[in-house]
């Protein structure tokens, strides 16, 4: 695969009021960026009139290959991760969204129309943003049931990942996700003000490294955990989700469905396990 690298920051500084019981001081703060990026798809050696404009999601700048990568992957556009080819930004005459548009290229040509999102994706939810609910179940098989992982180990992952929210820490606006090892260990943790952008990141960097499909690692999340996410997870290949907060419903009949442990309300040293086996 071959990439392009040149990008935004993910923060900035801006003036602010700071209002106390008895007095109000001004000052600058950082705050996290949120800009919309469009994603476009197309065969390698397409003209660029001829790719398609597949979804704009509003993200944090940042890591937006991997961005790009890990949604193509991870909604099932691209059939394996062998077939990404591709990344770079499309050069633009307007300047101020030169950096704002990615286009991934694939060597194999796909029903967009199945899988092109109506309207733009919001950094806070990524169903409401397809055209049907049929768009979102992304066809992935069962997975086998693997090593689980050590309660031990469960129970330190949300603050191994709180560790490491960088831009967290600064600006205390964003969403983190990390995929770790049974140990412990961090591979990777991205952050995005959106909590799918940040996991599409960890998979399009797990698939950018070649290491799809991610068997024998954790994604672990610093929010919810959504239906998407866990559909994500399983098409990477991630065998357990972990999360801060609570799952919904159908992210429980998701992971049932698909062989997914799914852990929630991991916090300090507890936690909830919902679906699969924790050693």
């Amino acid at each position: 695969m071959t990439v392009r690298h040149r990008a935004k920051t993910p923060t900035a500084r801006v003036g602010v009021r700071r209002h106390g019981p008895t007095e109000v001081s001004s000052g600058r703060q950082e705050v996290v960026v949120e800009e919309p990026m469009e994603i476009r798809v197309g065969a390698v050696g397409a003209a660029d009139a001829d790719l398609v404009a597949l979804a704009v999601t509003m993200r944090t700048p940042g890591n937006d290959f991997e961005l790009a990568t890990g949604f193509v992957i991870s909604e099932g556009i691209a059939s394996t991760p062998a077939t990404v080819r591709a990344v770079a930004y499309c050069g633009l005459p307007d300047a101020e969204q030169e950096y704002n548009v990615v286009t991934v290229r694939l060597a194999e040509t796909v029903d967009v129309d199945r899988h092109r999102r109506h309207g733009y994706t919001t950094s806070s939810c990524g169903v409401c943003g397809k055209g049907s609910i049929d768009a979102v179940e992304v066809v992935c098989p069962q997975r086998p049931v693997g090593e689980p992982v050590p309660a031990t180990v469960v129970a330190t992952l949300t603050d191994r990942l709180g560790e490491r929210q960088r831009w967290f820490a600064s600006t205390g606006g964003l969403h983190a996700a990390g995929l770790f090892d049974h140990t412990g260990e961090a591979m990777v943790v991205r952050e995005d003000v959106g909590r799918h952008n940040a996991v599409d990141k960890v998979i399009g960097w797990a698939a950018m490294a070649g290491g799809l499909p991610a068997d024998h690692r954790v994604l672990v999340v610093s929010g919810r955990a959504s239906f998407e996410i866990v559909q994500k997870a399983a098409v990477a290949g991630i065998a357990t989700v972990v999360a801060v907060s609570a799952p919904s419903s159908l992210a429980i009949a998701a992971a049932t469905r698909l062989g997914v442990t799914l852990v929630g309300f991991a916090r300090g040293d507890r936690f909830t396990s919902y679906t699969g086996t924790v050693g």
